[in-house]
């Protein structure tokens, strides 16, 4: 694989920088990049508009904190008390000035923070950051392959959409993006877990309403049977690629875990802390430029099993070719 289809699929994690030290500014970028670690900030609104940012659709991989920021240590202290109630499986990491550690804060207080670091020292947070947010591996290939799969999968459905995929990246959070997702197991010798395709109804159904002739209407039943159908063809194009030639767990030693739904908190728990695979799909009708794009979230929670180590592709009539032992006729 050359290094342009590597890099394209390399993982990345989105993280919300809650610091405003302008000096350091230049310090936490190169950091940022350093560590595959893409950071956003809350532009406006102090407070209010960063508690909504965190309660909309923003999928990140945790929060940096610096122990000043808006003011003193007792305003973030009260500020990462509400983000902890918010999004707890956020892990949040603080900044201080002089001392990487949690040292002088309260007990209760201490236990919100993954770590505590300081610029001239950032090898413990570097450590932690693998700990907590790069903890789990997924190889290249299977990344590559899975955003194959599906861009092809959704451009047979939405032929008349061009189907963009930005690059991969892994989330600790568990909200729910739009009002409706399709879920479904996937299962192997490495693997099980389940994968998610998750949508806003009404751009959707303006998709495809836009690839129909004429002004013929379109529902949620329309979209119920499209979102259902490109998963059936994700899973069928995963199982066909990647689980073929596995081994299936044995039925006898398989456990299972409850998946825990809050429709009000738009949230989904799948039992486990791991960070989750994810990957986002833009689609743009071109026979309509100026509609606006449509963003389609797809998501792989590895809940169950896990064993990356014994992922293999499954051999293509190429590969044959190649060996020799088919030949074309």
């Amino acid at each position: 694989m050359n290094d342009d289809r590597e890099s394209m699929h390399k993982l990345v994690s989105k993280v919300l920088v809650l610091d405003d030290a302008s000096t350091y500014v230049g310090s936490l970028k190169a950091f940022c990049e350093e560590c595959g670690l893409v950071g956003i900030r809350a532009n406006q609104g102090g407070e209010t508009g960063l508690m909504a940012v965190l309660r909309a659709n923003v999928d990140l991989g945790g929060i940096m904190l610096y122990e000043n920021f808006g003011g003193d240590l007792d305003r973030t202290l009260a500020l990462a008390r509400q983000i902890h109630a918010l999004r707890p499986e956020l892990p949040v990491f603080l900044r201080r000035q002089s001392v990487a550690s949690v040292a002088g804060l309260a007990e209760k207080d201490a236990a919100m923070f993954r770590c505590a670091y300081t610029l001239a020292d950032l090898q413990q947070l570097k450590a932690t950051l693998d700990d907590s947010i790069f903890s789990r591996f997924y190889p290249n290939d299977l990344v590559r392959g899975i955003s194959e799969i599906t861009r092809a999968s959704l451009e047979a459905l939405f032929r008349h959409c061009e189907v963009d995929v930005e690059t991969p990246y892994l989330v600790k959070d568990r909200i729910i993006y739009g009002e409706v997702f399709t879920m479904i197991t996937i299962e192997s010798g490495w693997c099980r877990g389940y994968m998610m395709m998750q949508a806003c109804e009404y751009a959707v159904i303006g998709l495809i309403r836009g690839g129909r002739d004429g002004a013929e209407a379109a529902t949620f039943r329309d979209l119920n049977q499209v979102l259902g159908e490109a998963t059936n063809l994700i899973w069928g194009g995963f199982k066909n690629r990647y689980v073929g030639q596995s081994r299936a767990p044995d039925a006898t030693m398989q456990t299972q875990v409850p998946i825990v739904i809050n429709h009000h908190r738009r949230y989904i728990s799948f039992g486990s802390d791991e960070p989750q695979l994810c990957l986002k799909y833009t689609l743009r009708d071109r026979s309509r430029p100026e509609a606006p794009s449509v963003p389609i979230y797809q998501r792989f929670i590895f809940n169950l099993c896990w064993a990356p180590d014994e992922f293999r592709e499954n051999p293509s009539v190429e590969s044959f070719v190649d060996s020799g032992e088919l030949e074309l006729f």
